[in-house]
Protein backbone atom coordinates (compact mmCIF):
# COMPACT_ATOMS: atom_id res chain seq x y z
CA UNK A 1 0.00 0.00 0.00
CA UNK A 2 0.84 3.26 -0.74
CA UNK A 3 1.73 6.06 2.02
CA UNK A 4 1.72 8.82 0.04
CA UNK A 5 -2.15 10.22 -0.94
CA UNK A 6 -3.02 11.59 -3.99
CA UNK A 7 -3.53 15.30 -2.90
CA UNK A 8 -2.18 18.53 -2.82
CA UNK A 9 -2.28 19.61 0.73
CA UNK A 10 -0.79 23.32 0.49
CA UNK A 11 1.02 25.62 -2.39
CA UNK A 12 4.07 27.66 -1.45
CA UNK A 13 3.90 31.12 -2.89
CA UNK A 14 7.63 33.12 -2.48
CA UNK A 15 6.76 36.62 -1.48
CA UNK A 16 9.08 40.03 -0.08
CA UNK A 17 7.05 41.18 2.17
CA UNK A 18 4.55 39.35 4.09
CA UNK A 19 2.26 41.43 5.82
CA UNK A 20 1.69 43.36 2.17
CA UNK A 21 1.35 40.30 0.61
CA UNK A 22 -1.20 38.85 3.02
CA UNK A 23 -2.78 41.70 2.69
CA UNK A 24 -2.66 42.58 -1.32
CA UNK A 25 -3.69 38.09 -1.62
CA UNK A 26 -6.61 38.68 0.90
CA UNK A 27 -8.40 41.65 -0.54
CA UNK A 28 -8.14 39.73 -3.93
CA UNK A 29 -9.86 36.63 -2.64
CA UNK A 30 -12.11 39.01 -0.65
CA UNK A 31 -11.19 37.31 2.76
CA UNK A 32 -10.13 38.46 6.02
CA UNK A 33 -6.20 38.69 6.92
CA UNK A 34 -6.63 38.39 10.74
CA UNK A 35 -5.19 35.27 10.87
CA UNK A 36 -1.38 34.80 12.24
CA UNK A 37 1.91 35.24 10.81
CA UNK A 38 3.55 32.28 12.16
CA UNK A 39 7.56 32.78 12.71
CA UNK A 40 7.63 35.73 11.12
CA UNK A 41 7.28 34.65 7.52
CA UNK A 42 4.46 32.09 6.69
CA UNK A 43 0.89 33.22 6.43
CA UNK A 44 -1.79 30.61 5.57
CA UNK A 45 -4.62 32.28 3.52
CA UNK A 46 -7.97 30.89 4.51
CA UNK A 47 -8.99 29.25 1.90
CA UNK A 48 -11.71 26.47 0.67
CA UNK A 49 -9.95 23.48 -0.82
CA UNK A 50 -6.13 23.19 -1.28
CA UNK A 51 -4.00 26.20 1.09
CA UNK A 52 -2.03 28.42 -0.17
CA UNK A 53 0.76 29.61 2.02
CA UNK A 54 2.51 33.12 1.53
CA UNK A 55 6.04 32.29 2.28
CA UNK A 56 8.84 35.71 2.83
CA UNK A 57 11.79 33.10 3.94
CA UNK A 58 11.62 31.36 0.63
CA UNK A 59 11.69 34.38 -1.73
CA UNK A 60 14.33 35.42 -4.10
CA UNK A 61 14.57 36.50 -7.49
CA UNK A 62 14.86 33.44 -8.90
CA UNK A 63 12.45 31.38 -7.09
CA UNK A 64 9.39 33.41 -8.28
CA UNK A 65 6.81 31.40 -10.65
CA UNK A 66 7.73 32.31 -14.13
CA UNK A 67 4.67 29.89 -15.09
CA UNK A 68 1.26 29.14 -13.20
CA UNK A 69 1.90 26.52 -10.41
CA UNK A 70 -1.92 26.10 -10.01
CA UNK A 71 -5.08 28.25 -11.04
CA UNK A 72 -7.85 30.30 -9.21
CA UNK A 73 -11.30 29.13 -10.21
CA UNK A 74 -14.23 31.25 -11.29
CA UNK A 75 -17.17 30.67 -12.42
CA UNK A 76 -17.14 33.84 -14.31
CA UNK A 77 -14.51 34.46 -16.39
CA UNK A 78 -15.48 37.98 -17.83
CA UNK A 79 -16.46 39.09 -14.52
CA UNK A 80 -13.07 37.96 -12.91
CA UNK A 81 -10.99 39.99 -16.01
CA UNK A 82 -13.02 42.81 -15.13
CA UNK A 83 -12.61 42.66 -11.58
CA UNK A 84 -8.61 42.04 -12.14
CA UNK A 85 -8.74 44.83 -14.30
CA UNK A 86 -9.96 47.41 -11.92
CA UNK A 87 -7.63 46.34 -9.06
CA UNK A 88 -4.87 47.69 -11.08
CA UNK A 89 -3.44 44.37 -11.15
CA UNK A 90 -0.59 43.20 -13.62
CA UNK A 91 -2.82 41.20 -16.57
CA UNK A 92 -0.33 39.01 -18.64
CA UNK A 93 -2.90 37.56 -21.29
CA UNK A 94 -6.72 38.53 -22.07
CA UNK A 95 -9.00 35.90 -21.53
CA UNK A 96 -7.61 32.79 -23.50
CA UNK A 97 -9.91 30.41 -25.71
CA UNK A 98 -12.98 32.07 -23.36
CA UNK A 99 -11.01 30.08 -20.30
CA UNK A 100 -8.21 31.44 -18.38
CA UNK A 101 -6.27 34.10 -18.19
CA UNK A 102 -2.75 35.32 -16.63
CA UNK A 103 -1.73 37.87 -14.33
CA UNK A 104 1.04 38.54 -11.58
CA UNK A 105 0.82 39.34 -8.19
CA UNK A 106 3.06 42.35 -6.61
CA UNK A 107 5.91 39.94 -6.46
CA UNK A 108 6.06 38.96 -10.20
CA UNK A 109 4.84 35.68 -9.24
CA UNK A 110 2.57 34.49 -12.46
CA UNK A 111 -0.66 33.36 -11.74
CA UNK A 112 -4.07 32.13 -13.43
CA UNK A 113 -7.61 32.47 -13.35
CA UNK A 114 -9.80 29.56 -14.87
CA UNK A 115 -13.02 28.97 -15.72
CA UNK A 116 -14.46 26.09 -13.53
Amino acid sequence: MNPIQNEIGTVFIPVRDIVKSRDWYCDLLGITNDGEIHHGHLYVLPMKGTSIVLDSKIFAEDHIYKVPVFHLNTKDIQASYAYMKEKNVELVTGIEHGHWFNFKDPDGNLLMICMC
